[in-house]
């Protein structure tokens, strides 16, 4: 059980590339009064965050962990959307490897497989127009900021360098499947993220939970947060009931 002065479950939901909080708001309700649901932004988020933004994996992983340290305790689950997954991933694995508790359960959200498998795409290598265009045909970014130079301007560093950390993403070998509980969630018609890349994260994970997929592209809970909030409550208690079994019984 939770300590008094904790939440009953932090959550903390990892953005997508040129993401923040401010798109992520209506999750904060769409929870249990019970959870403590947290965006934590990447540096370099609009006009208000002068911090450069980050287009190392490492130093954006450490920086998490840094900015996360003392939240990480009691009971807490990751999800991570798109780029936000990446982070999710190599979060729960640095929590491990250096011998402290993970989450209870980690969800994947619109992030292909564990290894590369031949996509060509390098969005962060596209010029101005063309990945203007590909930003708008994948939604998730305000057109408010595609369709005017000035705001283009600000947010496509941000943008640039965290498509590279999505894209040149090259995770270590692991050496046995990891023990947290994972579920991976995506869009029918991503074509980001479509579902057969996906497939590679059940063998990664000593208990996987499932594929949801639900209908829509790679910004596919937009449109159907209840539902994907339903999922990720029933896969969380999944987990908490795993966590609660004996040795040898787990499923």
């Amino acid at each position: 059980m939770p300590k008094a002065d904790e939440p009953e479950l932090r959550l903390f939901v990892f953005h997508h590339s040129g993401g923040s909080h401010r798109m992520y708001r209506d999750w904060l309700s769409a929870f249990p009064a019970g959870w403590d649901v947290q965006v934590p932004d990447a540096p370099g988020r609009g006009p208000g965050d002068e911090r450069p933004p980050l287009d190392d994996t490492g130093a954006l992983l450490e920086y998490f962990l840094h900015e996360l340290d003392d939240r990480l305790t009691g009971r807490f689950a990751f999800f991570g959307h798109s780029m936000g997954g990446l982070v999710a991933y190599e979060l729960t694995r640095l929590l491990l490897d250096s011998g402290r508790t993970p989450p209870v359960w980690l969800g994947i959200s619109a992030r292909g497989t564990l290894h590369p498998d031949g996509d060509p795409a390098r969005r962060h290598l596209l010029s101005d127009p063309d990945l203007r265009r590909e930003l708008m045909a994948m939604g998730g970014t305000s057109s408010s900021v595609l369709d005017h130079d000035e705001l283009w301007d600000l947010f496509r560093p941000t943008i640039r360098a965290d498509l590279r950390i999505s894209e040149s993403w090259r995770t270590s070998p692991l050496a046995a499947p990891l023990p947290v509980p994972l579920s991976v969630f995506g869009g029918t018609a991503d074509h980001v993220a479509p579902p057969h890349r996906m497939e590679g994260w059940a063998a990664a994970i000593e208990h996987f939970l499932g594929a949801h997929l639900f209908d829509g592209g790679h910004f596919y809970y937009q449109d159907r947060l209840p539902e994907v909030a339903a999922r990720i409550q029933q896969d969380v208690h999944r987990a908490l009931l795993l966590g609660r079994a004996p040795t040898g019984t787990r499923r």
